[in-house]
């Protein structure tokens, strides 16, 4: 049975990849393009709206599995930044200070920097395309 799972590994770092990039995207289609309708909209230009922006546009790139490592890699930066900026000072504990989704982000997305995109992603479909075919 281990071994079957193991099989199934690179089918799952796609789903995580997808799954988790999906409930990013949501929060910059919240942010930016207001969908679904927020209690508060940040303004234009200002910090959690930069941050809206990144989340839309890497987290698409993530999605779809494009330009994968270095897309993922700036989220969990920015997840990074985002916890220690808005959540830490508040207490250490995540539970306390409203931060565990930061923090998983961070971490979700350091290990999608590291492990790659999938095999349902479109790096793999490019990847396919370049190399030479077999005689």
């Amino acid at each position: 049975m281990l071994s079957s799972i193991h099989l199934l590994q690179p089918h799952f770092l796609s789903l995580l990849r997808i799954v988790s990039s999906l409930v990013l995207f949501s929060y910059g289609t919240q942010k930016i393009l207001h969908f679904p309708a927020a209690a508060s909209v940040p303004p234009v230009g200002s910090l959690p709206w930069v941050a809206g922006l990144l989340e839309l546009t890497l987290g698409f790139l993530v999605l779809i599995g494009f330009q994968t490592r270095l897309a993922a890699f700036v989220l969990s930066g920015l997840m990074a930044f985002a916890y220690f900026i808005g959540h830490a000072s508040k207490s250490l504990y995540p539970a306390q200070n409203g931060g565990v989704a930061a923090i998983l982000f961070c971490f979700v997305f350091l290990y999608i920097f590291a492990a790659g995109a999938g095999p349902f992603s479109l790096d793999n479909l490019l990847k396919r395309g370049r190399t030479p075919a077999a005689a």
